[in-house]
């Protein structure tokens, strides 16, 4: 009978991936709610033990017993419909043939009765949320649930043939696979406690559970049971999480949003169109220059005349003429620094200064040249002093040529003391050197 068991093998390895595959169909949101939800969860149950299957298969004894039997599991919730959980079940199963099977036919085996200790029983269980009740609600206090598992259950029978109850197997614990099947519900109690109904049907790989081999099919044996289950960590339980009601919340916020902003849109397009009509005198412009006729000074300025920002035609400045310096303008202004003398220590020009300096005052007032004087002095004396002092003899030279008729606005004088030196101030002749008004035409 084990190949029977066997071919339903494929089938719980199947649901036990069936995770990934529900992993992989959730949103992005849906993935990373895991971290803001409670995912762990622990669970105890107390319930009932029986050696039958409603679904099919002859009993080894024609009157079953139901006993005390007890679970505890650790649950992992990776998305809002699936889980992995990990049972243990102990408790005994109880039998025997004093009645009848209920078509009326006696058990007539040797064996009156059984007992057998559910030593241990550990099993891998996938578990699949199927709906929640109410699609939108985004949290629901009723969750139903269907699982299906592999695992390995450890256990001694012993049997009565009318002398007591002796071990099928003395001594030994028997251990074969099971593969549980169940059904069940989980009401929430707060954000950390649920109430956890369940039935789950064992399909045991053996004909030995009840201590009594007749091979006709395999053994079975039910667990009903009630119980609590712990959410563990903070926050909401992600398996009560309804992410359907949640998207059609979010939807219709995104709908009354959008709402929202086209009634904006189409008010402030409807003041545009009012505005633009109220301004359409304003923004007129009759002669096409550019500039409105409430602005326009000018008013029938022909076309493509380029105008200023009053609507004026732009007055064209007469083209500058380009300034030439020929060798005999330098010399001019290199003989006036040749024979530029000072009285001692001051800024007064000594006359024999004046021809050189008429000729430099002519030559700016006939070509309308600039001209630029920079007064330096030797290292005698404090710093400030000697800036003065060449400031001062700058000036006193632009002063001279303004009176003998030179545009003042044309020349430049400034002082630069003893800063600029084209001499060593280690000897009288280079102190006489360093001692100038440059002149620079331009």
């Amino acid at each position: 009978m084990k190949n029977s068991l066997f071919k339903c093998l494929p089938f719980a390895v199947a649901a036990l991936f069936t995770g990934s595959a529900v992993q992989a169909q959730q949103t992005t949101a849906a993935k990373s709610s895991s971290s803001q939800f409670r995912t762990w969860s622990v669970g105890a149950n107390v319930g009932v033990l029986s050696p039958i299957s409603p679904l099919g298969g002859k009993n080894d004894f024609s009157n079953w017993k139901s006993d005390l039997g007890y679970g505890i599991y650790v649950k992992k919730q990776f998305t809002n419909y699936f889980s992995l959980r990990l049972d243990g079940v102990g408790g005994k199963l109880k039998g025997d043939n004093a009645e009848p099977y209920d078509s009326g036919v006696a058990n007539t085996s040797a064996n009156r009765a059984f007992e057998t200790k559910l030593t241990y029983s550990g099993s891998l269980n996938a578990v699949v949320n199927m709906f929640n009740i109410d699609m939108f609600r985004k949290e629901d206090a009723l969750q139903l649930f269907g699982s299906v598992g592999a695992g390995l259950a450890g256990y001694k029978p012993s049997v009565n043939r009318g002398s007591g109850m002796t071990e099928y197997a003395p001594g030994k614990t028997i251990s074969e696979l099971i593969i549980p099947v169940g059904l069940g519900a989980k009401f929430k109690v707060s954000d950390g406690v649920n109430i956890d109904l369940g039935w789950t049907i064992n399909f045991v790989d053996g004909d030995n559970l009840d201590g009594t081999y007749m091979g006709t099919s395999n053994d079975k044996y039910n667990y009903a049971y009630a119980g609590l289950e712990f959410a563990l960590g903070q926050g909401k339980q992600l398996a009560f999480h309804n992410p359907v009601a949640a998207t059609y919340d979010e939807a219709v916020q995104a709908k009354q949003t959008a709402a929202a902003m086209k009634a904006e849109l189409d008010a402030q397009k409807s003041d545009n169109a009012r505005l633009r009509a109220e301004l359409a005198d304003a923004f007129k412009d009759t002669d096409g220059d550019g500039v409105a006729d409430k602005l326009d000074k000018c008013p029938g300025t022909p076309a493509n005349t380029v105008v200023d920002g009053s609507g004026c035609p732009l007055k064209v400045p007469a083209p500058v003429e380009k300034v030439v310096i020929t060798e005999a303008d330098r010399k001019v202004v290199a003989d006036a620094i040749k024979n530029l003398e000072f009285d001692f220590n001051k800024a007064t020009i000594r006359a024999k200064s004046y021809p050189t300096l008429n000729r430099v005052a002519a030559l700016l007032i006939e070509k309308n040249f600039s001209l630029k004087l920079a007064g330096h002095t030797d290292n005698k004396g404090s710093d400030s002093y000697n800036l003065k002092l060449s400031k001062d003899r700058a000036e006193s030279v632009k002063a001279y040529l303004v009176s003998q008729g030179a545009n003042a606005s044309r020349v430049e004088a400034t002082g630069y003391g003893e800063s600029q030196p084209i001499a060593s101030n280690g000897t009288e002749s280079g102190r006489q050197k360093n001692r100038r008004v440059e002149f620079t035409l331009f």
